[in-house]
């Protein structure tokens, strides 16, 4: 049985990673896929643009005067570069509260530069320099300009998570009842729903039309524009969103979830993709998204050559010389939908 991605170290095959792919446009058909399309999956942070929805929708974006930028880093898995946290303290400042109201924890900043200034500096990890520190912002900016409790935002029974819960079921289109709940790893519900539904959701963020409310469909064209625009503050330097987003030029909005999940959505075409490798394997997931991209017709010389280390993401030793690459080894199947949301070749 051939397996879709392949680690090999030299010329020999030393590991592989499954996947699945879900490729669905915004009525809601499935065009194309691969392994379980319909796979029960927590999609992680690549549902953030979803979750900045109340920021906007309840206005308390407009009263704090969130800037394109800001709506983008809401939105983000940022690297804790500097541009990132001073774009998340000037925010807090602005709603008049603390770093320590964050409720999102700490960890060390994926850019490695900042950390190392960081360390230089006798200082230690702070809640900004989570990755999440733009989402938690954005709900304590939401739930004050409600007058709701910010001790217990991050609960599920909160009413922003309860929003959070509605726009998801909307964009979607998956009932809340049946959406799985868990905890996230800053501390937030997080979402598990078939993997189709979650490339459906990609394909209204990319072109929102057929969403229902008028006011909905402008507040996401403005968090799919915000993310395109300010592309670095969805990752940050030398990230897979960032870099994508970047070469597309407002052609692709993009956003990566933990344990492997890479969620893209086509604005014109109106195609959401989701993809998630099944052992949770982050070095597969870019090699799979630039492979389903060209396999939809977006290969394109020059950015592909400027896109290499994810097309063929190099396997380096200690001493960083290249001794293998990880490789894309599938075929999307074309697919038709049934009721049940099941497919047939």
């Amino acid at each position: 049985m051939n397996k879709p991605i392949l680690v090999y170290r030299g010329k020999y095959v030393e590991s592989t990673h499954n996947i699945h792919i879900a490729v669905v446009n915004k009525e809601g058909r499935l065009l194309y896929s691969y392994g379980n399309p319909n796979r029960m999956t927590f999609p992680r942070s690549s549902m953030k643009p979803f979750q900045a929805i109340p920021l906007l929708e309840t206005g308390a974006a407009d009263t704090y005067s969130y800037s394109n930028a800001e709506i983008a880093i809401a939105c983000a898995s940022h690297a804790g570069e500097s541009f990132h946290r001073e774009t998340i303290l000037q925010l807090l400042e602005r709603l008049g509260i603390k770093e320590d109201h964050l409720q999102c924890g700490t960890h060390t900043p994926w850019n490695l530069t900042s950390y190392k200034e960081l360390l230089r500096n006798g200082g230690d990890v702070t809640p900004v320099y989570s990755n999440c520190s733009g989402k938690h912002t954005g709900m304590l900016a939401t739930a004050i300009h409600m007058k709701e409790d910010i001790a217990n935002y991050r609960e599920v029974e909160h009413p922003h998570q309860q929003r959070i819960l509605e726009a998801i079921e909307e964009i979607c289109d998956f009932p809340k009842e049946k959406i799985n709940l868990s905890v996230d790893g800053c501390g937030v519900p997080v979402h598990q729903l078939p993997l189709y539904h979650v490339a459906l959701g990609y394909a209204r963020l990319a072109s929102p039309d057929s969403i229902k409310s008028e006011k909905r469909i402008k507040i996401v064209k403005r968090i799919r524009d915000s993310m395109m625009e300010f592309p670095e503050m969805v990752g940050g330097t030398s990230r897979f969103d960032t870099d994508l987003m970047n070469a597309y030029q407002g052609r692709i909005v993009s956003k990566a979830g933990a344990e492997a999940v890479q969620c893209m959505g086509l604005v014109k075409e109106g195609i959401g993709i989701a993809i998630k490798v099944e052992d949770g394997g982050t070095r597969a997931v870019n090699v799979a998204a630039m492979e389903v991209l060209s396999q939809l017709g977006y290969k394109e010389e020059g950015i592909f050559t400027d896109l290499e280390k994810y097309v063929h993401t190099p396997v380096l030793n200690a001493r960083k010389e290249k001794i293998g690459e990880i490789r894309a080894n599938f075929n999307l199947e074309r697919a038709y939908q049934l009721k049940n949301n099941d497919t047939k070749e």
